[in-house]
């Protein structure tokens, strides 16, 4: 279940804030070599799945940048705005992969709010997306993202 943020009081009340989970999303063969299509990686870990049967993981496994990606498809499962005159990805910081994600895994993902600042009329949110593996004890995937959100002024 996602928070709703309705203002810039609300959203930089949340500092601290645990948002929860996603639910969980299975990571497919199909999703890994669309990815590959869409980046140009065919390296063999990632689509051959005879190939990688035998090598270090035992089976294909996920780009690390499509683990990365999936924090975009979470964000807003999370997270949900209204009143909002404009959000835009502003960055990334202390991007880790602890852990491979195997095909077939199923992942979520797990979301704080580590700040909020004031930068005139915007807000920057640095919100940390954690990726996580069902069955393991160490995330795929640890991003702070940020964020930049402007509110339109509420009606008084």
């Amino acid at each position: 279940m996602s928070t709703l943020f309705s203002s810039a009081k609300q959203l930089q009340d949340a500092q601290g804030m645990d948002l929860g989970h996603t639910d969980w999303l299975r990571v497919t063969q199909q999703r890994i070599n669309l990815f590959a299509e869409a980046t140009g990686d065919h390296q063999w870990i990632h689509v051959d799945p005879e190939r990688a049967a035998h090598g270090p993981f035992g089976a294909c496994i996920a780009h690390g940048y499509l683990t990365l990606a999936l924090a975009n498809l979470f964000m807003p499962q999370l997270m949900q705005f209204a009143n909002l005159a404009m959000g835009v990805n502003y960055g990334t910081d202390r991007l880790r992969f602890p852990a491979a994600v195997k095909v077939g895994s199923r992942v979520r993902g797990h979301g704080e709010v580590l700040s909020v600042e004031a930068l005139g009329d915007t807000l920057q949110a640095v919100v940390r997306i954690s990726i996580e593996i069902e069955g393991s004890q160490r995330p795929g995937c640890v991003v702070d993202t940020i964020s930049r959100y402007t509110f339109n002024p509420l009606e008084q």
